[in-house]
């Protein structure tokens, strides 16, 4: 079943964005707006500025000039719409602080000044983990875990916090396949649910199997809209330069994975 909206604008609408480092542009003029309740995937090369456009509509960085509007409204009024589960390697896992906790945090935004969680916090936290499959770790150190189990964690995070947005960068990367089909049935019930879901990925292959949009990166927008109308050989030559054959045996290749996926013949 599909949440109902409050409101009629767009989950998240970026206008004339342009960032850069050093005087050096990171992206450049960037427009779009997102919609409602898809999987959209952020595709492009390495320093494309693929996880710095995240971040900026996260608020985690500053654009040298544009904004970015969640349902229609500044970030500092809709942050708690949002769920933002960042890069395994930018994490500090030695941290001090165990499964449950960690998956706590993702209550935190429903939580007044100095409130402390409650009940119906907690067993938030508990089903979160439980639909991510880690409910016999709750009481582990994270830095006690696998790489794949850690990224279920987060994933548990993002889901404990109820949002309507969830932000993700590069989920896929470094885990099993086990652990990569359960974040892709995760993300598929969000999906059903109503969220909107947006994914740095950066296996081309799997971008249209496991994504409905797909936004083309390389410090401008290149392209973006449903799948089957821009991952196209000519987008993607514009996104990454050459290499044509390439290019065309990864869209085969996912076009044909996707067919199997569809027809239940796995």
């Amino acid at each position: 079943m599909k949440t109902a909206r409050s409101s009629q604008s767009p989950p998240v609408e970026v206008h004339d964005l342009t960032v850069s480092y050093q005087n050096k542009p990171v992206l450049w003029d960037i427009d779009f707006s997102l919609p409602e309740g898809k999987l959209i995937a952020i595709v492009g090369p390495n320093g494309a500025g693929k996880s710095t456009l995240i971040k900026v509509i996260m608020g985690l960085i500053e654009p040298v000039s544009g904004h970015s509007l969640i349902y229609g409204k500044p970030l500092s009024q809709m942050r708690k719409r949002i769920a933002y589960v960042p890069q395994r390697e930018t994490v500090d896992w030695n941290f001090p602080v165990s499964v449950s906790d960690v998956v706590l945090m993702g209550r935190y935004a429903h939580l007044r000044l100095f409130q402390r969680p409650g009940k119906a916090d907690r067993e938030a936290a508990a089903d979160a983990l439980e639909k991510v499959g880690m409910s016999e770790f709750a009481g582990r150190q994270i830095s006690q875990l696998s790489g794949g189990q850690q990224q279920r964690v987060f994933l548990a995070r993002a889901l404990a916090q109820n949002a309507d947005i969830y932000f993700m960068d590069e989920p896929f990367a470094g885990v099993d396949a086990s652990t990569e089909d359960h974040i892709l049935e995760l993300l598929r019930t969000l999906r059903t649910r109503g969220k909107t879901v947006i994914v740095v990925h950066h296996d081309l292959q799997t971008v249209s199997g496991y994504f409905d949009w797909v936004m083309l990166l390389n410090l401008r927008l290149v392209a973006f809209g449903p799948m089957e109308d821009v991952f196209t050989k000519e987008n993607l030559q514009k996104t990454y330069g050459g290499h044509l054959n390439i290019l065309s045996q990864v869209i085969e290749l996912s076009r044909k994975q996707k067919f199997i996926r569809e027809s239940g013949h796995e």
